[in-house]
């Protein structure tokens, strides 16, 4: 069990090859109790972006402030504050931010997609 708030989470620089500006912070994952997934918040600074990727387990993505693209099995799709996704396993995808404020994004993903 746990009640807290992602301020008091320490970031995790995000240090794949491609990777430029993002943080993670594990909000909740199987420590806390939940077994079999991880909930994460992705921070992307003005001008960064993950890694374009690709692997086997699905992730949920919501965005809580800022704005992007989320490129996804070859399109390139606007994401706003409030915008959702689902990415299923087996499509590159990547979330770059455009805008001029950090990209904050929750990402929920399978135990074994904390990676």
């Amino acid at each position: 069990m746990i009640v807290s708030n992602v301020k008091d989470v320490e970031g995790i620089k995000v240090c794949a090859p491609g990777s430029c500006g993002a943080v993670k912070k594990v909000l909740i994952s199987p420590s806390e109790g939940w077994e079999g997934y991880v909930m994460r918040v992705f921070d992307i600074g003005t001008g960064g972006n993950t890694p374009k990727h690709v692997h086997d387990w699905p992730h949920i993505n919501y965005v809580l402030e800022g704005s992007g693209t989320l490129y996804l099995d070859g399109a390139n799709h606007e994401i706003t504050k409030g915008s959702f996704a689902y990415v299923p396993g087996g499509k590159e995808h990547s979330f770059i931010n455009t805008g001029s404020e950090t990209l904050s994004i929750i990402c929920i993903v399978p135990e074994e997609g904390d990676v």
